[in-house]
């Protein structure tokens, strides 16, 4: 990533007068991720489903969160999207450099305002049809289980009207922890696209009872991946 950003903000300076909704930013990032992710011989990398997201349609996508390897790798799902992050990675060097680059949404989980522009920001990007990448649990589990549900993504579904999309990714706890510092070997990652789940289909318009429905789901399904490996 180090190496690729002079050129990356060479195009960066290129493109910013005519790009928008920072297009050619994401798709930059998204084909650095996934020439990272085949650099690395010792990860074995599987995705399923992928054709499940229909080209066209804007989804609120949510996906369980294990490792900081997460965001790379669900990069290379080739998705057009905008993250929705914690504020604190714009403070990483290079990380942060290219969340403003692309323009991705962060917000002060602890600032009600942050709060409150995070989803003002994020309704205006599901209205130009830009889905939204969230990890609804809002940080990355001790131990590679789900946690609990933040109401954020649920709450845009509902009022949105968009549909919600799905995604389990497993291993990448076991590669790079929480607060690890050294890759680990001999873990596969999967990371598998549910069935989109449509507003029709919610059954509950409470985005907490919503919350807890997809987390319950989701931990059912990630324990069935787990198994099958």
């Amino acid at each position: 990533m180090v190496i690729m950003f002079p050129v990356t903000l060479l195009v960066w300076l290129v493109v910013l007068p005519f790009d928008r909704n920072r297009t050619v930013m994401h798709w930059i990032l998204i084909y650095h991720c996934m020439i990272l992710s085949r650099l690395i011989p010792m990860w074995k990398i599987k995705i399923e489903g992928r054709e499940k997201a229909i080209r066209g349609t804007t989804y609120v996508i949510i996906s369980n969160h294990q490792s900081i390897l997460d965001i790379l790798l669900l990069n290379c799902l080739r998705y057009r999207f905008k993250w929705i992050s914690k504020i604190e990675n714009i403070k990483v060097p290079i990380l942060g450099w290219y969340l403003r680059m692309a323009d991705y949404i962060t917000v002060d989980r602890g600032n009600e305002e942050s709060r409150a522009e995070m989803l003002g920001r994020s309704y205006e990007c599901l209205e130009r049809e830009i889905s939204l990448m969230i990890f609804p649990e809002g940080t990355r589990s001790k131990n590679m289980q789900i946690g609990f549900f933040k109401r954020g993504a649920f709450q845009l579904a509902i009022q949105s009207g968009k549909p919600i999309l799905p995604i389990i990714i497993d291993g990448t706890g076991g590669v790079l922890p929480k607060h690890g510092f050294i890759f680990n070997r001999g873990h596969k990652i999967r990371i598998r696209v549910l069935d989109p789940v449509h507003p029709e289909s919610f059954g509950i318009d409470n985005p907490d009872e919503l919350a807890l429905k997809f987390s319950t789901f989701m931990s059912a399904a990630l324990k069935k991946l787990s198994d099958e490996i």
